[in-house]
Formats: structure tokens, C-alpha cells, sequence
């Protein structure tokens, strides 16, 4: 299926890393893909015009620097040099594409954490599906791993998880964590049959939520992970080794548009490999 991308380009080596994975997205899907720079707008101060006009001319040599590079994988490309704040051009472009893609500065945990507060910020508010795209060679990497949680939108998470997969070749494994109540003071453990009833109930939600793919993609190798534990940690654990981790977003809005559920923001602040958040 065709579908179009749009892909926010500065000039870091993360977003060149995300400029090629769109492209050889494009190229196995037969997409078009739009690349996005956007400068920053005019506050009226002294000198600001020769300022702004040389940034945009900058802006313009870069994005067709970039759109050859798309080219050469034999995908269409268009450029657009946008004015005001990224945040809320990448968030309103958003809105007429499939998917859009941002690199990510996070260079993988033993090179610590960089920050990526806007991109947070774009995938929070954006209208369509976000990759993001951290600056971490993917070689040789393979599986696709999809976070879900038993809310609505975790069979959107799975449908998307298992169509990557099955379309690559990838295993897929799909990941559901539980966490205890806090323990009263007057108890010092926790009752077994309370742990074993969370695990057990946790692996039924899990085992539903898979019922439809066995049909729909019947050569695809799953696997189901229920653990213990913070979703974000579990699940960037397992995506050190894979090429895809797919997370879900509960919806967009007055209040959460800014704002990300603690489990989706903390694995985009360090995503272990390309991150897809869905809504």
C-alpha cells in the first residue's frame, strides 16, 4: 500500500539517519516522501531580515541536499521551507501524511541521553502515526516489538506491529508488564496467589489480544513476553536488539497534545532502535 511520508530535516546526523530510513521505507512501499525544514519566525529586531534571508537560503541547500539522497533510492521527493516553530509546523503538516519521521539525538545508552524534548512534543501532538529515528546503527538487527497495555488502542498497536512484521520477514513479539498495588504497612510480602493471579490474568489479556493474527498472517513467528515490571523498561530492554519497537499513544487534544503517557515518553527519550508511536 502507498502511502506518503513527511520527514522534519535539520541538519544532525540523526536526521540524516532519519532521511534514509524514510527513503528506503518509500522505496519498498512506493511512497512520496516531502522533506520538511522549518525557520524560525521573525521577532522585528535590527538586522534580522539579512539574518533570516541567509538561514532560509542555508535551509533550501540542505533540504536538496537531502532530496538527492532520497532520489538515488529512485523515490520522489519534495521539499518545503516552512517559517515559525517546528513544534507546531511539524504537527500541522502532520495532518495531510501517513507518517512522519524525526530523528532522534540519542545515541544509545553507554553514550547517555541528549535531549529530544521537541520530538517528544511533535509525536505527542502530531495527527498521523511518528517514527522515531535514533542516531544508532541498526545493522544486523531484526524483530519488531509492540508495547501494549490492554487499552483500546493496543489493537491498533498489534494490527501495525504484525503488518511491519509479516511484510519484512521480522519476529514479532508483543509485551505486556503488570506492577503491584503499593504494599500495605501492616504486610510484609505480598500474597503468592495475588502475584500468580496478575501474571495469569495479564497472559489471558495478551493471548485475546492476539486471537485475529495466527489468521491474518499465518507464517508470522510470534512471541509474547508478560513480565513483572515498568512497561518502558521491559520494553526498551528487548528492543536493543531489534529493528522496530512500535508504543501506543491514548489519544490527542487539549490536554494530552503536549503530553505523552509516562511509559511512551520515557521510551522515546531513549529509544533503543526506530520508534513508531501509533494513535
Amino acid at each position: 500500500m502507498q502511502e506518503s511520508i513527511l520527514v522534519g530535516v535539520v541538519d544532525t546526523p540523526a536526521s540524516r539517519r532519519a532521511v534514509e530510513w524514510a527513503a528506503h521505507r518509500a522505496n519498498e512501499r512506493l511512497s512520496r516522501v516531502e522533506l520538511l525544514s522549518v525557520v524560525g519566525g521573525a521577532i522585528g529586531t535590527v538586522g534580522e531580515g539579512a539574518v533570516v534571508a541567509e538561514a532560509i537560503s542555508l535551509t533550501h541547500t540542505l533540504l536538496e541536499r537531502e532530496a538527492e539522497r532520497v532520489r538515488a533510492h529512485g523515490v520522489k521527493a519534495d521539499t518545503v521551507v516552512s517559517r515559525g516553530d517546528p513544534v507546531e509546523e511539524l504537527i500541522s503538516a502532520s495532518m495531510v501524511f501517513d507518517l512522519l519521521v524525526i530523528g532522534s539525538d540519542f545515541r544509545g545508552d553507554h553514550a547517555g541521553a541528549r535531549s529530544i524534548h521537541h520530538g517528544v512534543r511533535v509525536a505527542a501532538g502530531a495527527h498521523c502515526p511518528v517514527v522515531v529515528v535514533p542516531d544508532i546503527d541498526l545493522a544486523g538487527r531484526r524483530g519488531v516489538i509492540v508495547g501494549v497495555d490492554g487499552s483500546a488502542v493496543s489493537g491498533k498497536l498489534i494490527d501495525f506491529g504484525a503488518a511491519e512484521a509479516a511484510r519484512t520477514g521480522d519476529p514479532l513479539t508483543v509485551v505486556n508488564t503488570w506492577v503491584t498495588v503499593p504494599l500495605p504497612l501492616n504486610m510484609s510480602a505480598y500474597p503468592a496467589d495475588y502475584l500468580s493471579g496478575m501474571q495469569k490474568v495479564t497472559e489471558e489479556a495478551l493471548t485475546d489480544s492476539l486471537a485475529g493474527i495466527p489468521r491474518l498472517y499465518p507464517g508470522l513467528e510470534v512471541h509474547r513476553v508478560v513480565e513483572r515490571g515498568y512497561a518502558a523498561t521491559v520494553i526498551n530492554r528487548l528492543a536493543r536488539d531489534a529493528r522496530l519497537t512500535v508504543i501506543g499513544s491514548h489519544g490527542r487534544g487539549a490536554i494530552v497534545r503536549f503530553l505523552l503517557g509516562s511509559t511512551s515518553q520515557e521510551v522515546l527519550s531513549s529509544p533503543s532502535t526506530v520508534t513508531v508511536l501509533v494513535r
